[in-house]
């Protein structure tokens, strides 16, 4: 349950008292285990914003990247995104 709004004076106290014990005094048992962060991918979950726009591409890029199928759009925009990322480290 999350509770809303300030502590009581009792709340207050109870963590007061755990602030001041030696980190080693603390009991963490009931504490649920930390995950294993190994392999993680920051910024793995970011979306950005998408905008509805009008692009003239050559006839030939299109068909090509149209060849490859479903999410031929998708696959424009990664290679804009690895183009600019290029290009900003080297500015």
């Amino acid at each position: 349950m999350v509770k809303v709004g300030k502590l009581t004076v009792k709340e207050q106290a109870a963590l007061a008292a755990v602030a001041a014990m030696p980190d080693r005094e603390i009991d963490t048992s009931d504490s649920p285990e930390a995950p294993d962060w190994n392999g993680a991918v920051r910024g793995a979950l970011y979306r950005p914003v998408k905008r509805l726009t009008s692009l003239r591409l050559d006839a030939d890029l299109l068909e090509w990247f149209r060849r490859g199928g479903e999410g031929y759009q998708t696959r424009i925009n990664a290679a804009l995104r690895e183009y600019v990322e290029r290009h900003h480290r080297q500015e």
